[in-house]
């Protein structure tokens, strides 16, 4: 198998076409960035949750205008996506006759191919992220029966879920079947989103390298005309976000080189580590949760949910504070809000720990 690899590689190295690992690779980056960013999102929130529990709560529609951000800049300059221009590719619109000479890379795309490029680049793993969230959270209804079986649309999002592995299937095999067409030299293109947006991936020239030197010098040393006020704020603006693109794209291109640390850090080799931090003795209550200096959404008594101020109903504990409520009443909070009512710290719906009673 190896050198069959080696082979694929060798021969796609006298054309403009990438190999299957170039192209796989470049996806995965940004597949990669997104929970370490998630992950940082999440640290801050827990450490300050009433100044940084948004970014918590937003965190996909945060992701999402960053991602815009990044991909339009690299789109309108590089005529690639963040991750295709880090490993050295470029997008070009498709065209029957190869003989013509290809467009540079600081040319960028053709208005219609750009503007499809950029809406599934960004706008598509958005949706196919909610789309998922919304799978779970049906799953856990149904599950723990939230709605009551009366409900209209019980019947609708139980069929609904039956579907959805089947077109989740089809999804990924369609993605499976264009790259194995990839392979084999039968198609243009590694992913069903490339044909979609009217491109196909190639490696940069030396002309377009030179082309991208030569545009940032420029750049660099170019000296802004007279102009009136309106026009000195847009040139303002227009600097002010490529600076926020090129700063976000430097610290993503440094980042990738930290995600093996953090692969290492919660690999199985650092478990011993982790156990033996996790086998010290529990620490005090903090202060804030003291009973002279209790929050008032806790109840005098401690049979009662602090949500619903009732009796306790099927207990259930939030592992990320530790504090009791009723099912029902912690999982709708937790759906709506992502914190943990009483302290604020993001929480999500996996960290729901049912309790089961001896008298139960």
């Amino acid at each position: 198998m190896a050198e069959h690899g080696a082979h694929l590689t060798a021969a796609s190295a006298f054309e403009d076409r990438p190999s299957i690992f170039e192209v796989v690779a470049q996806d995965s980056l940004m597949s990669a960035v997104r929970p370490a960013l998630q992950h940082v999102a999440k640290v801050l929130a827990e450490s300050n949750p009433g100044r940084y529990g948004f970014l918590w709560r937003w965190f996909d529609e945060l992701y999402t205008l960053l991602d815009l951000l990044l991909q339009q800049h690299y789109l309108s300059s590089c005529s690639a996506s963040f991750s295709e221009n880090f490993y050295s590719l470029k997008r070009v619109p498709l065209r029957r006759d190869r003989r013509l000479p290809s467009r540079l890379a600081t040319v960028g795309l053709p208005q219609k191919q750009h503007w499809k490029s950029l809406c599934l680049l960004a706008l598509v793993p958005y949706l196919k992220t909610k789309l998922e969230k919304l799978v779970s959270r049906l799953r856990e209804e149904d599950d723990y029966s939230i709605h009551p079986p009366s409900s209209s649309w019980k019947r609708f999002y139980r069929a609904f879920l039956a579907a959805y592995p089947f077109v989740n299937l089809a999804w990924e095999g369609w993605f499976l079947a264009q790259q194995l067409c990839y392979i084999l030299g039968k198609a243009q293109h590694h992913s069903p989103l490339l044909r979609l947006a009217g491109v196909r991936l190639v490696r940069l020239t030396a002309e377009d390298l030179q082309a991208l030197e030569k545009k940032l010098l420029a750049a660099s040393a170019a000296q802004p005309p007279a102009c009136s006020v309106k026009d000195r704020v847009k040139l303002a603006m227009k600097k002010a976000l490529g600076g926020l693109a090129f700063s976000l794209s430097t610290g993503l291109s440094v980042g990738v080189f930290f995600l093996q640390f953090l692969e290492w850090w919660y690999s199985s080799e650092n478990q011993e580590t982790i156990k033996s931090l996790t086998a010290l003795p529990t620490p005090p209550p903090p202060l804030h949760l003291d009973h002279d200096t209790a929050s008032p959404l806790l109840p005098t008594l401690k049979t009662i949910c602090p949500l619903c101020r009732k009796i306790r109903a099927n207990d259930t504990a939030l592992s990320t504070s530790g504090f009791v409520f009723c099912y029902r009443c912690a999982y709708n909070y937790v759906r709506n809000n992502q914190r943990c009512p009483i302290t604020g710290y993001a929480t999500e719906l996996q960290h729901l720990v049912k309790l089961y009673m001896p008298e139960n």
